[in-house]
Formats: structure tokens, C-alpha cells, sequence
């Protein structure tokens, strides 16, 4: 499936024109599309066929509270990193015994609403959060489900800030550590070991690494069946690439396939979320400005880093197309450029378009790790997220004013003695 294409050389999203939804919302504008959403998580349900699982998706990728409900109807669990993103799911109709609980810094009192929500299971990263979870757990005369997240120091070949699979890494912890943590984990009254699980990093397109992981993550669930230690799940992580470039990634069928031949019947947890939500969005901005030099040519759009910072985060590319066909503008390679004052500010380079002032164009594949990371810098009004379904369409997060920016600000007042 593929929502956002081209008829008579018109952009449209599902069965509606781009160019339609902007005379409805303005520019810039965040585009997604629930059907592609729904095929994209359909897709990992049923390349599991009847063997054990739950479909965790990456609340991070993408946290508005529309796309987590679309996913939540599906009977999607959730890997969460923040009792922010447990909060948002618990918001959409999502169920909180769904619930995986990973990142690094987990503290007291999110542990303590996790457990009174009743999570999944904590994906523990360190021996210090093992003894917090413990006491926590202990304090609230509950039992805390654990799964201990082992780093198998695997070089997953992505970007070096979107690794997480290497020994020097902040994420999990060696197999050696995680085996004594699993025996004492196993000793305590207030924990219940239910995992083990391991994520190498994000944007991967070639499954070797996955594969590599997966078997240094059996040989520890071996090794803790001599403590008589046994494992409930297999937490396997997300990080399955999208194409940005029309370049191959992996395909899911036939990777969740070689995991289920491997594992027997233990049940997979799985982590997607550029997988599900990456293809399902666009960005959408338009063209203010035109300017030329002996060195470069500038399309200075509306839409800044602000709104999309994965390229001038990641260096990453995304394909930058009209929305419609122009052929009166000027044909020249393009720097696509905003308004924020940063020589880093840009959405796309050395692009070979025909343009002219009032284009609009589309930043493809933009569902994953776009509005979410988006800030106010330059108090720059953050843009507003649409959802369409067919013929439908409707707004899920409106756009920012100027007066909401300081609204929760106030002018020092000195103390009178």
C-alpha cells in the first residue's frame, strides 16, 4: 500500500488532494494516513501467524493521542519511555497491561505509577534500576514483572546516534551482568522474572544484525535455564528501516519468520515504530522565496528544523516532491531552506526541481520522528497534524499560536521584604 501517490501528476493523500488539505489547514502541516497505518501494523500481525507475540509499538516514533487510538483498536500493545508516553497511551484507549516500560532513566515515582496502572513488564537497563524497581515494588506490597534488556554489543550499521546495540552504547547491560542480575532478580519476593529483551538501534535495513542478536540473546536464555530460570518472552526490539531513498530494507515477513523458526514457542515481543508510522506521514511547506548565487540556489520555504530536525539531526535524507506538476518556475538544483537562524536549517539538499514563489512541496516519509521532535525555537509556532481515512480528514493537534508560546511565563517580581 502506499497512501500518499500521484494521480495526474497531483499529490494526493489516500482518496484526497494535498493541495485540497492545505487550503483547509495552511502551511506548514503534518499529513498522515490512517489506513496506511493500520496496513503497516496489520502487516507484523500477520507475519506472526499463530505463533505467540505482542506488537509493542514505539510510542516515540509518533506520540499523538489519534495515532496511538488507530492502534489501540488493533489490539496494539506499547513500548513506552516515559510515564509521559504511559499517560498519552492510557488518553487514547490504549491498555496499560500492554505496556512495556524501557528507557534508561526510569525513577521512583514513575516506577510506582506503573505498577498501580499495571504494566506489561519493566525493560530493565541497569543493576541500579533492578534495586529500585525491587524496592518500589516492595514499598507498594506488589510484584514488579521484569524483563532485563541485554546489550549484545551487535554493530547494527545506522547512524552512530541511532545505535544502541554496541558495548559503548548507554542502553541495557552485558550478557555476563545480566545473568547475575537475572539471579538475583529471580531471588527477590517482589519481582518476577518475565523477559528477556534487547533493541540494537533504529533505521536498520539489513537483517544480519537482528539475526546476530537473536542468537546471542538464545544463548542466554540457554544458559538461564541451568539456574532453572525460564523466560516467559522474548523481547526482540524494533528498528526496522524504512525507505527514504527507494533504497531496500528489510522484509518483515521474512524476518519475523526466520525469529519464530529460531525461538519455539516462547512468545515475541516486538518494538516497531518507524515501521509502522514512517511511510504514513508527509510534511508539507511552501516555497516564499527564491534566491541565487554563483554557488548554491535557495528555496526558502515556511516549514523550518523546528518543525523537521531529523536532517539536520541525522544528515538524513527525505524526498522532497511537488505536491503538483510545475513547469513554469525555474529549473535549478536545489538547498531546501527555513526561516530559523541556522546555517542547519535545512530540509533537503542539492534537490533538482522546477520552482517558482507559492509552490508547494512535500517532504516524504516523515510519519516517524518528525512532529515529535519538533520545538518552539525561534518561538516558531509548532505546526498543526491532520489524520485523513479515505475522503475523510480532520485535525488531531491544532496549530500553535504566538500567545501559547509564553502563556505559561511570567514577568520576575522582586520579593518585598
Amino acid at each position: 500500500m502506499n497512501a500518499f501517490n500521484f494521480q495526474n501528476n497531483c499529490l494526493y493523500a489516500e482518496s484526497l488532494l494535498v493541495k485540497d488539505l492545505i487550503k483547509s489547514y495552511g502551511s506548514p502541516l503534518y499529513i498522515y494516513s490512517k489506513s496506511q497505518i493500520e496496513f503497516n501494523w496489520n502487516l507484523f500481525k500477520k507475519s506472526f501467524g499463530d505463533h505467540p507475540h505482542l506488537i509493542c509499538y514505539a510510542v516515540k516514533a509518533n506520540s499523538n493521542i489519534a495515532v496511538l487510538n488507530t492502534l489501540a483498536k488493533l489490539g496494539s500493545g506499547f513500548d513506552i519511555v516515559s510515564l509521559g508516553e504511559l499517560e498519552r497511551v492510557i488518553a487514547a484507549g490504549g491498555n496499560p497491561s500492554k505496556c512495556v516500560y524501557s528507557g534508561v532513566a526510569k525513577n521512583e515515582y514513575s516506577i510506582q505509577k506503573a505498577l498501580e496502572y499495571g504494566i506489561y513488564c519493566f525493560n530493565v537497563e541497569s543493576e541500579g534500576e533492578l534495586d529500585c524497581i525491587d524496592s518500589v515494588a516492595s514499598s507498594l506490597n506488589m510484584t514488579a514483572p521484569i524483563s532485563i534488556r541485554v546489550n549484545p554489543n551487535v554493530d547494527a550499521n545506522t547512524h552512530p546516534y541511532i545505535s544502541t546495540g554496541l558495548a559503548e552504547n548507554k542502553f541495557g547491560v552485558g550478557a555476563d551482568i545480566a545473568f547475575s542480575m537475572f539471579k538475583k532478580a529471580a531471588l527477590s519476593e517482589n519481582l518476577k522474572v518475565c523477559g528477556l529483551d534487547y533493541h540494537i538501534g533504529s533505521q536498520i535495513t539489513d537483517v544480519s544484525p537482528f539475526i546476530e542478536a537473536l542468537d546471542r540473546a538464545l544463548e542466554l536464555v540457554e544458559k538461564l535455564k541451568t539456574e532453572n530460570i525460564l523466560i516467559d518472552h522474548l523481547d526482540i526490539g524494533g528498528g526496522i528501516g524504512v525507505s527514504y531513498d527507494q533504497e531496500e530494507t528489510i522484509n518483515i515477513e521474512d524476518y519475523l519468520n526466520s525469529v519464530t523458526n529460531r525461538v519455539d514457542q516462547i512468545k515475541i515481543l516486538v518494538e516497531p515504530g518507524r515501521s509502522i508510522v514512517g511511510n504514513a506521514g508527509i510534511f508539507v511547506t511552501k516555497v516564499e522565496y527564491l534566491k541565487q548565487n554563483n554557488l548554491k540556489s535557495f528555496a526558502i520555504v515556511d516549514g523550518a528544523m523546528n518543525d523537521l530536525i531529523r536532517p539536520s539531526l541525522y544528515q538524513s535524507y527525505h524526498q522532497a516532491v511537488l505536491i503538483d506538476d510545475n513547469s513554469k518556475g525555474i529549473n535549478d538544483t536545489w538547498d531546501i531552506v527555513g526561516p530559523v537562524c541556522e546555517s542547519t536549517d535545512f530540509l533537503a539538499k542539492d534537490r533538482n526541481l522546477t520552482l517558482e514563489k507559492g509552490d508547494y512541496i512535500a517532504i516524504m516519509t516523515a510519519g516517524a520522528y518528525g512532529f515529535v521532535l519538533s520545538s518552539n525555537y525561534n518561538s516558531r509556532p509548532r505546526v498543526p497534524e491532520i489524520m485523513v481515512s479515505g475522503n475523510k480528514h480532520s485535525t488531531i493537534r491544532k496549530r500553535e499560536t504566538i500567545d501559547s508560546l509564553y502563556e505559561n511565563e511570567s514577568l520576575f517580581e522582586d520579593e518585598i521584604d
